[in-house]
């Protein structure tokens, strides 16, 4: 049932068809007291020739009339707001939403199609830095909310495992190198290594040019050289492995990085020569692009590739591979040039699916308004993040109830889920604070709150027992409705998520809807002497149970059914 579609469609009678479907307009009031649905009619005047007051008063009488679903209608100021019949709604929310449990929600709008979404993408042989927190779960909510919206979904980790720095790094390896130091700590020793590479590089030059032949020598297949740079990428997969476990993100589709493309190149390049595309510039090879954007650097004077150049090889893969009708990239804000880049050189070699291409943007963490960072300036572990949100956690787990069962297991739960939904309450394009005292908070718009909110109902639930519930003679106050009814939005929440690619729709959905229950709980008596009341108001806590659980799932959290 849509409720829209079916007031839409009695407006429309209204309208004799003057007026499609189309364009008529239904609105959420300003505030709730104000109705259900409002019907601006300013835009309907000129067509029937009626004043908008008028048009809302005729509405009023004509709705509740031809409508079952409208209990009543008011008109104010020329608008028709409308009052829905709450009984016969509340019905078929709560039926619907127990009936169908975790797939509520659910539509198949993408049924047939491929998204393909590239995120997360750590750099191999450099510490997971907290810099890529946003990438890793902005791109995993949106591969369940895409996959709730009926897509196929393919999740691919495109590491950055290629590029001048291997170079660089197999050089520092090589002269002061030491392999169990590296076996022992490979993420630090691998990163001190690369620094002191450029420590020395500023005292002698002479070493980026090393560091660029060392490079080309890998693109070339030197045994040696790859060998190093095989054993340098599993060494930090095992590392990124643990920091992808604590987060529960992990199921990528793909885990082919730059390196997978090293073969593909050289076909791309001859593509762009056949189609007279490159340009020679200074040695270099280039691509000269419109609207103002900078020439697309395609390969060093050396015959070194570049980043684009991988890009350009991996978007042609993805397309042939997976067919996608949509292609996101996860990745920062800064990267806007290259992205218009890569679509505008896709777009000249003729390959009409770049407008399918989509650069999922996002802000920095910020901590004190400053890039987040350690006292020595130099980035943050996410894993050190995340471990230090569980230490507190469990700190003020203990505070509440020191006699909970599984605590480690719950505050690892409750300190992830904080760091996650901070990030994902936040309209993604926005730069986000991070304050770990803030964010566990139990109350407020927190991780936590909704955690704690989604664990009262269980411990309420404890008292249905097999209830036979029939909505005969009940009758739902204020709040109870205010809930039922936000309940009945969330597909709407999931769709405007997929098509607005913004996770942030479904966390402020979910605070919305702890909010409601928190305050309908705060009012009501939930276990009653009057069975029926009882019964009612235990459906209810479980449809918002059912709904906050997928909402969550949806963010890649997981909630506790004791806190």
């Amino acid at each position: 049932m849509i409720l829209k579609e079916v007031i839409k469609s009695a407006v429309c009678c209204y309208f004799k068809d003057e007026i499609t479907m189309s364009n008529i307009v239904v609105e959420n009031p300003k505030e709730r007291k104000m109705g259900d649905y409002a019907l601006p009619c300013f835009s309907y005047a000129k067509v029937v020739h009626k004043a908008p007051n008028v048009i809302a008063e005729e509405l009023k009488v004509y709705l509740v009339n031809h409508c079952s679903l409208i209990e009543r209608v008011e008109a104010i100021g020329g608008y028709a707001n409308v009052f829905l019949d709450r009984g016969r709604i509340a019905e078929e929310v709560l039926t619907t939403i127990i009936a169908q449990k975790d797939n509520y929600g659910y539509n198949d709008s993408g049924l047939g199609k491929t998204i393909v979404i590239d995120y997360s993408s750590p750099n191999i042989a450099k510490p997971f830095g907290v810099g890529h927190l946003r990438s890793t779960v902005i791109g995993n909510a949106l591969r369940n909310i895409c996959k709730k919206n009926g897509y196929n979904v393919i999740g691919i980790n495109y590491l950055g495992d290629w590029g001048t720095q291997f170079g660089k790094m197999i050089c520092a390896y090589k002269m002061w190198g030491n392999t169990e130091e590296i076996k022992k700590n490979p993420i630090d020793e691998l990163k001190r290594l690369y620094v002191k590479f450029h420590e020395e590089a500023e005292k002698d030059p002479s070493l980026e040019d090393l560091g660029r032949k060392a490079f080309k020598d890998l693109e070339d297949g030197d045994p040696k050289s790859l060998e190093l740079w095989k054993w340098f990428r599993d060494e930090s997969l095992i590392e990124f492995k643990k920091t992808y476990d604590l987060l529960g993100v992990s199921d990528f589709d793909s885990w082919q990085g730059e390196s997978f493309y090293n073969d593909k190149m050289d076909v791309v390049v001859e593509e762009l020569e056949d189609k007279h595309l490159l340009e020679e510039s200074e040695g270099a090879m280039i691509v000269s692009l419109d609207n103002d954007l900078p020439p697309a650097l395609i390969k060093r004077s050396d015959g070194a590739t570049l980043y684009i150049t991988r890009d350009l090889a991996a978007a042609i893969h993805r397309k042939k591979e997976y067919d996608f009708a949509e292609a996101l990239y996860v990745v920062g804000n800064e990267q806007s040039l290259h992205f218009n880049q890569l679509k505008q050189v896709l777009a000249k070699m003729g390959y009409e699916w770049n407008k399918d291409i989509h650069h999922i943007s996002f802000g920095l963490i910020l901590q004190n308004g400053k890039k987040m960072s350690t006292r020595h300036g130099k980035s943050v572990k996410l894993h050190d993040v995340l471990e230090e949100a569980i230490a507190l956690s469990k700190e003020y787990m203990m505070n509440r109830n020191s006699t909970l069962d599984n605590i480690d297991l719950i505050s690892q739960k409750v300190g992830v889920g904080a760091v996650i939904f901070n990030d994902l309450k936040n309209y993604r394009i926005n730069d986000i604070e991070f304050h770990l005292e803030d964010i566990l908070k139990f109350e407020g718009e927190t991780g936590p709150y909704i955690q704690y909110t989604y664990a009262r109902i269980m411990s309420l639930l404890e008292n249905k027992k097999n209830i036979e519930f029939s909505f005969k003679n009940v009758t739902f106050n204020e709040y109870e409705w205010y809930l039922i009814f936000n309940l009945y939005q969330f597909a709407d929440v999931i769709k405007r998520a997929k098509e607005n690619y913004d996770p942030s729709e479904v966390a402020k959905y979910l605070i919305d809807i702890a909010r409601d229950f928190n305050k309908w709980y705060a009012l009501e008596r939930m276990i009653d002497e009057d069975v029926e009341k009882t019964e009612s108001r235990l459906l209810v806590a479980e449809a918002t149970s059912i709904v906050i659980k997928e909402g969550m799932r949806l963010l890649g959290i997981e909630v506790l059914n004791k806190m």
